[in-house]
Parts: structure tokens; C-alpha cells; sequence
């Protein structure tokens, strides 16, 4: 005989992220060029912006135009149908390319994202780690830049590849600090 009753709630698990405040990752990007700004990254001058640390994206490697990022496919990405969720997979792949691009550009510019197209090819499981990404700029203009990336699996499979379309544009000034405008305007 069937039972209402709901099934038993499975022990929880806990994981706990530190992150840096982003104003100050934006104001360390603003002196340096892009493949700089990656590098001082790397090396831990700079921390990672929140997004990286949240999801545990490793930035592996940076040259002009090609980057290298690494992330575990822990079961913190899960989807109810458990496996990866693909809008981490697709952070991770927008991730390496807007990177591929900002290793471009010299101080003083910057890019937006006009699109991003997904290919999923297979299920990324926990059993799927490590995973890399690899970005590579196809096109670079001066107004435009074309990406694409790769993702595979620690066997080295092919589970994803994107591509996408920046904007580049020359970057904005910071914005003024109220405190320093108002106490200007006083003295």
C-alpha cells in the first residue's frame, strides 16, 4: 500500500567561499594591460573577481589572444538531473573567452559581451574533473573581437564548445569618490 509521506532529506553538505571585493579587482585592471592585469592575476598581485571564486575556476595560463582555465565539476554544480549545470558550464566558457580577448587590449580599453553561443556535447559529471577550457581569440579588430573555446573532461574528451562576439571599447574613467568630490567642493 502506497504512503504520503515524503522521503527522508538527505544530509546536507556545506561549501564556503571567500571572495575579495570587486571594486578592487576593476581599480587593479584599470593600470594595466589585459595580458598584465591576467598575469597579476595569476600570480596572486590581484585577486580573482567573485565569479571565479564562487564557481573555483582556475586561471592556468594567459598569452595574447589564448587562455587556459581549469574548474572540478563538484556536485555544487549539479542540475536536478545530476549532472554539471550548464549555465556553470557556460560561465566557464564565456570566462575564457572575454579573457582570451582581454589579453589583447592595451591599458585604457575594455570589451562587452554581444552574444555567446553553447554547444553542449556530453554530460559533465564529478566523475567528469578536471575540467579545461581553452580560449582563443579568431578575430580581433578594432571594434570587434570573434572567440571561440573548448572545454574537455580530465580524459580529455570533448564535452562543450562556445563561441562569441565583444564589443571593444575604450574603457570609462572611474567614478569619483562622493567623499573626495564633497570635501573638494568644501576646501
Amino acid at each position: 500500500m502506497p504512503t504520503d509521506t515524503a522521503p527522508e532529506p538527505a544530509p546536507s553538505r556545506r561549501r564556503v567561499v571567500d571572495w575579495s571585493d570587486p571594486a578592487i579587482v576593476a581599480q587593479a585592471g584599470r593600470g594595466l594591460d589585459g595580458l598584465a592585469f591576467l598575469r597579476a592575476m595569476m600570480a596572486g598581485a590581484v585577486p580573482p573577481p567573485p565569479l571565479i571564486a564562487l564557481l573555483g575556476i582556475d586561471l592556468v595560463s594567459a598569452e595574447p589572444g589564448r587562455v587556459t582555465m581549469r574548474m572540478e565539476a563538484g556536485e555544487y554544480l549539479y542540475n536536478p538531473l545530476g549532472s554539471v549545470h550548464g549555465g556553470a558550464l557556460a560561465s566557464l566558457l564565456d570566462s575564457v573567452m572575454g579573457c582570451a580577448v582581454h589579453a589583447t587590449l592595451p591599458q585604457g580599453r575594455g570589451y562587452t559581451k554581444l552574444e555567446i553561443k553553447v554547444n553542449y556535447l556530453r554530460a559533465v559529471t564529478a566523475a567528469s574533473r578536471p575540467l579545461t577550457a581553452v580560449g582563443e581569440i579568431v578575430h580581433a579588430g578594432r571594434r570587434q573581437a570573434v572567440a571561440e573555446a573548448r572545454l574537455t573532461d580530465g580524459a580529455g574528451r570533448l564535452c562543450a564548445t562556445a563561441s562569441t562576439t565583444c564589443l571593444l571599447l575604450d574603457a570609462s574613467p572611474p567614478a569619483p569618490d562622493p567623499v573626495v568630490a564633497a570635501w573638494t567642493r568644501i576646501s
